[in-house]
């Protein structure tokens, strides 16, 4: 079904939405439920508050010498492959 097949439903939809919402009554209920349903998603994921290993990622402390050998690691790998595919080339 193209684009020109699917209009008819959008409009329906909007024009459905418009009547269900023109009542007060209506609009503070589709309010309501919309603020339950955000309360039972933040309360089923948690805070917005990033977790410590996401906090630090990618910038070690640099004291803590084992995480900035890991990152070091990492980033020399990425380095020797492009070197590789550039030898190659």
């Amino acid at each position: 079904m193209g684009k020109a097949g699917k209009m008819p439903y959008v409009l329906l939809g909007f024009g459905m939405a418009g009547a269900l919402l023109s009542s007060k009554e209506n609009r503070e209920k589709v309010l309501g439920l919309v603020g339950k349903v955000k309360k039972k998603a933040m309360d089923l994921w948690g805070s917005q508050e990033e977790s410590e290993w996401l906090k630090k990622a990618g910038r070690p402390d640099p004291y803590d010498f084992e995480d900035a050998k890991m990152v070091e690691e990492g980033a020399q790998y990425s380095i020797n492959y492009y070197n590789k595919k550039v030898q190659q080339s």
